[in-house]
């Protein structure tokens, strides 16, 4: 997967209020250091920095100051290799560590960890798998501008546009997963993909439409009760992300009124517009105009084969984004509409009645819904 953004996550900068006086700012990283800490038995079997030959990093590697709240997976857009070998997986590594800092001129990888398709589990950026054993703050990465100092980023080798990742690469993933989740407290409903939060290729259409799968595999890994699922998990958009599902808010905020650009960039218009709809609903404003789940849910009315307008175009272009070519941006509820939607509410668990229902619109921009996990 190509990077072309800067390493430092202003939201770690932001949220933990941290000016010139409290920290010192090397480049574009923030630099705090990281602690020692022994790893413990259970991330053994992840092939750490040293065990592979990774470069020393160029610059600082700071530790984010905001809690880790969800998994962003990627694939590499890397070729589908057949050579399962740990040595394999060992040049992945090292050819992603030198396109990312000499390519991209980082301080390292950057990804926290790296998934081969023969299922070996490496350390990307050092020092995360010294993190993911202690269970605490994790390094801040460059895998997703917006989401670095929060969300732990899984690399997967390969590219899944049309193919799917073997199986050892999906056995791996689940492991990596379910143990990220019991170290950060996480869940299965806490795994995304990368074009959740930003205008990418990745992780590739085939490869997303396994994620409810995959998280159905790490449900049970994690031994989590049904009970402890929210009825949706919603994606926390904010105001320095862009991506498809940018473009759906702002196509729903057209539908309420409001007047902003259609361009899947969080721009300065979408927050004033995202801040007043909250102020307007009775929904805590957030400085950072994030979509919390009130206001996901007071923006996305239901929707039936009778809707017409911009919310069908907003169902139009998210589905057509992530893979279903064959669905135009025509603003009319068509038969291709329909049978697409049916298609992800399949997926998800949901009863395929082709109407876009609050838990269809949160499958619909990447988010999870309870049945996907009483499901299959």
């Amino acid at each position: 997967m190509h990077f072309d953004h800067p390493e430092l996550d202003r939201r770690t900068l932001l949220r933990a209020g941290l000016g010139a006086a409290a920290v010192a700012v090397v480049g574009t990283e923030l630099a705090f250091p990281v602690a020692a800490q022994a790893s413990e038995s259970d991330v053994d079997w992840i092939i750490s920095c040293d065990e592979w030959g990774a470069r020393p990093p160029a610059g600082s590697l700071p530790l984010s100051a905001i809690a880790t709240n969800k998994i962003i997976v990627h694939h590499m857009a890397f070729p589908n290799v057949t050579d399962y070998s740990r040595d394999q997986a060992v040049k992945l590594a090292r050819d992603c560590q030198d396109l990312h800092m000499d390519g991209n001129g980082w301080s390292d990888t950057g990804q926290h960890f790296t998934v081969s398709r023969g299922g070996h589990v490496l350390e990307g950026r050092r020092g995360s798998l010294e993190r993911l054993a202690a269970g605490d703050r994790q390094v801040i990465s460059a895998h997703c501008p917006g989401e670095n100092g929060r969300a732990i980023g899984i690399e997967n080798e390969g590219t899944y546009v049309t193919e799917t990742p073997p199986q050892e690469l999906l056995d791996s993933l689940v492991r990596l997963c379910a143990t990220v989740g019991r170290r950060y407290g996480l869940h299965a409903h806490d795994i995304f993909g990368h074009w959740d939060f930003r205008t990418t290729a990745c992780p590739g259409a085939a490869f997303y439409r396994q994620f409810p799968e995959l998280r159905r595999r790490v449900f049970r890994e994690l031994g989590t009760s049904i009970g402890d699922v929210p009825a949706r998990r919603w994606p926390d958009l904010w105001r320095f992300v862009n991506s498809p599902t940018v473009r759906v808010v702002q196509y729903l905020l057209t539908h309420h009124g409001y007047v902003v650009p259609v361009n899947s960039a969080f721009n300065a218009a979408t927050v004033a517009a995202v801040q007043d709809w909250q102020a307007r609903n009775g929904i805590p404003v957030d400085i950072d105009a994030t979509l919390t789940a009130p206001t996901w849910e007071t923006l996305a009315p239901e929707l039936d084969k009778n809707a017409t307008g911009a919310l069908v175009s907003a169902v139009q272009f998210i589905l057509n984004s992530k893979g279903h070519a064959d669905v135009a941006v025509t603003g009319e509820f068509d038969h291709a509409t329909m049978k697409a939607v049916q298609d992800l509410q399949r997926l998800h668990g949901l009863h395929p009645n082709g109407k876009v229902s609050t838990s269809t619109w949160c499958a619909l921009v990447g988010g999870v819904v309870r049945q996907s996990f009483q499901a299959g």
